[in-house]
This record gives structure tokens, C-alpha cells and sequence, in this order.
């Protein structure tokens, strides 16, 4: 892929796929660190004289127009961020659009609004995809989360342009997950959690021919740990996902792969505060485990402290619900403490790295949930593949 410094953009109507799918309560931005992530690009091709046109998604509109998703408060943030105008387009695609692209100035900025009012835009739609690239001369794809979806704004329009190139934030996402599955600093240390194996299963297979250790917590644990016999009491447990669990077992031994679960466990009579909480070897049968215990977040942090390359996605506990965030909060200290490159995926791995305060001493902190953990899978990603040069 080119990136977008490989490009000549003075004069050019340069449109920028970014992700601002971020939250919002009454009409405010409470987390813009996905802007704050696709600042760099946008400075850069306003600082080399492009027009520049962003375009993003918001929410699950259902392909009408919803004032709720609207993208106002993510321009208003953006133009606060960037201490310059950001206007909000009426929409997407039209002629009034046309207008306003034709009257942008060099180093000026127009945000389309919410993609997703339109259904032909997750639909891939040839017709839109059309509209979307005669807006601009030059495409950038700065969107990472959204690069595993073959939409119109990601995949369709990007051979209808002659010039294009992959934004400094796509790169960098690129160049550490990358570095993961091809050329790893060693000992390579993967940290899996979430509810469901079904979730992670390419994700640990793929990881098994290239990992030193695995180390896996959350939900999932107690489908590994059942299929080895052990009593998990009202743990959640995917009973059809047993047999593979074992298999996977079986694979890492082969392998030599160190396959670390919990030894000790945070149970409670359901997943809420205020309940009754114990640590324990042996799950009762008439609990849950909801968090690592202590045992297990030592011997987790100290295959961490042999790392010099981790990749973590996915909580080791029913983070939201505290005091059952422990454990990965922990684990999100644990990484923050380590002299390795660190790589932090998924929603919640992510969550539990800003409460710790310490989002600074992470290497890199993953913007895409799903496009990591399919990158990770080895799959090919559609708006990676549409940028192939």
C-alpha cells in the first residue's frame, strides 16, 4: 500500500475514510480518541494544500437519516481538536454536496454526514460507490476498524480513483499487527479473553504456529477448563465448543505453546454488585467464576515480564461490573509495567487500559476491535485489499 505521504495532494479534493463511530451523550463526543487517532492524516493533507472531504459512519442508522447519528458533534470536536472550521455536509452524496466540495479551499475541511443514512453504502452499492468517488481525486483509507467490511466507502469507490493511499493511522495499525503474525519480537506473548471461544477460535489457531505462550482468562477460560475435566459450576461454558477447546489444547502441547488458564477464580452467586464475592481453587456448583483470582494474575504477570512482544484483546473478567474488573485491570497494569512492545485490542482490553491511567506506556493501542481480531485470523481485509497498489 502507499501511504498518503507518497502522494502529490496540493490542490486535489482528497476524501478521507476515518472512524468516527465514538460515543455520545446528548449531542457531546465523551470519548474522541478515534478522532484524536486520525489527526495526524488530516493535519498532513491540510498542511500540503489538499480540500479535504472525511467521511464516516456513525451507529446503526438502518440506512435512513436519524438526527440521534447525526456526525455534528463529531465536527464540532474535530474543529475544537484541529482549532479550524469544520463544516457538516447536509449528506453524503447529491448535489448540494457537489457544491459544497467545489467551493473548498486548499487546506480547508467539509465531514460528510453519517454514511449509513444511505443502505447502498453497507450494501457496497455500485451506483453510490460512484457517487461517493466523484467528490474526490484522491482516496486515503485512515479507517482501520472499518477495513474488514466491504462497503461502498471502503472497498466500492476505491478502484473508481486513481490515486490512493493508506492514512499514518491504517499504517501504523498495519505495521504492528503485522509485525505479530510476521516478524515478532521473541519471547511473543498473546493474552485472549472475552465470553465466547467461538470468537477467538481463528484467532487461536492462527496464533498457535506463532505465539511462545498463550495466556487465556474471561468467559472462554471455562469452556478450555471443562473440556479438561474440571468442575466449573454455573460458569459460562459454550458445552458445544468442548470438543474443539480440547482440540486446541491438544494443538499447543503439540506445539510446545505454554496454554495458561485460570488456577484460581473470583466467584460470585451472579455477575452484579454488591453480591457476595470469594476467591477459590474449586468453583462451587452453585456459583460462577467471574474474574482471575490473585494466584492466576501473578503467574500471568510473570510470563508477561519474560515478553518482549505482547498482543492482548479481550477482558479477563466481567470488567464492567466491578469488583470483577480486577483481574484485568491488573493484566492492563501488568503490560503498562513491561519493557515489551504492546499491542491492545478490543473494546474492553482498551476500556481497561485508559481506567488504568497509563495509555501512555502501551506501544499501541488498536482502534478496530472486529478488523483486529480478523487480521489476527491471517483473513484478507477488504479495505486493505481494495488499497493494494
Amino acid at each position: 500500500m502507499r501511504r498518503i505521504d507518497q502522494l502529490d495532494l496540493a490542490g486535489k479534493r482528497v476524501f478521507i475514510r476515518v472512524d468516527f463511530n465514538v460515543p455520545l451523550k446528548n449531542g457531546t463526543v465523551t470519548d474522541a480518541t478515534r478522532i484524536e487517532a486520525a489527526l495526524p492524516t488530516i493535519r498532513y493533507a491540510r498542511e500540503h494544500d489538499a480540500k479535504v472531504i472525511l467521511a464516516s459512519h456513525l451507529g446503526r442508522p438502518k440506512g435512513k437519516p436519524n438526527p440521534d447519528m447525526s456526525l455534528a458533534p463529531a465536527a464540532k470536536k474535530l474543529s475544537e481538536l484541529l482549532g479550524a472550521p469544520v463544516p457538516l455536509a447536509s449528506d453524503c452524496i447529491g448535489n448540494e454536496v457537489s457544491a459544497q466540495v467545489r467551493a473548498l479551499a486548499n487546506g480547508s475541511v467539509l465531514m460528510l454526514e453519517n454514511l449509513r443514512f444511505h443502505a447502498e453504502e453497507e450494501r457496497n452499492d455500485p451506483a453510490f460507490s460512484q457517487a461517493l468517488a466523484d467528490l474526490a481525486d484522491v482516496y486515503v483509507n485512515d479507517a482501520f476498524g472499518t477495513a474488514h467490511r466491504a462497503h461502498a466507502s471502503t472497498a466500492g469507490m476505491v478502484h473508481l480513483l486513481p490515486k490512493r493511499a493508506a492514512g499514518f493511522l491504517l499504517q501504523k495499525e498495519c505495521e504492528y499487527l503485522g509485525k505479530v503474525l510476521a516478524n515478532p519480537d521473541r519471547p511473543l506473548v498473546a493474552i485472549l479473553g472475552g465470553a465466547k471461544v467461538s470468537d477467538k477460535i481463528k484467532v487461536i489457531s492462527n496464533l498457535l504456529d506463532k505465539v511462545d505462550a498463550l495466556l487465556i482468562g474471561g468467559g472462554m477460560a471455562y469452556t478450555f477448563l471443562s473440556a479438561q475435566g474440571e468442575s466449573i459450576g454455573k460458569s459460562l461454558c459454550e458445552s458445544e465448543q468442548i470438543g474443539l477447546a480440547r482440540d486446541l489444547s491438544a494443538k499447543a502441547k503439540a506445539r510446545g505453546v505454554p496454554m495458561l488458564l485460570p488456577t484460581d477464580h473470583v466467584v460470585a452467586d451472579e455477575p452484579k454488585s454488591g453480591v457476595a464475592v470469594q476467591t477459590v481453587k474449586q468453583i462451587p456448583a452453585d456459583k460462577m467464576a467471574l474474574d482471575i483470582g490473585p494466584e492466576t494474575i501473578t503467574c500471568f504477570r510473570t510470563e508477561i515480564a519474560k515478553a518482549r512482544m505482547i498482543v492482548w484483546n479481550g477482558p479477563l473478567g466481567v470488567f464492567e461490573v466491578p469488583p470483577f474488573n480486577a483481574g484485568t485491570l491488573a493484566i492492563a497494569n501488568a503490560l503498562a509495567d513491561s519493557s515489551a512492545t504492546t499491542i491492545v485490542g478490543g473494546g474492553d482490553s482498551v476500556a481497561a487500559v485508559m481506567q488504568s491511567g497509563r495509555a501512555d506506556k502501551i506501544t499501541h493501542i488498536s482502534t478496530g476491535g472486529g478488523a483486529s481480531l480478523e487480521f489476527l485470523e491471517g483473513q484478507t481485509l477488504p479495505g486493505l485489499a481494495a488499497l493494494a497498489d
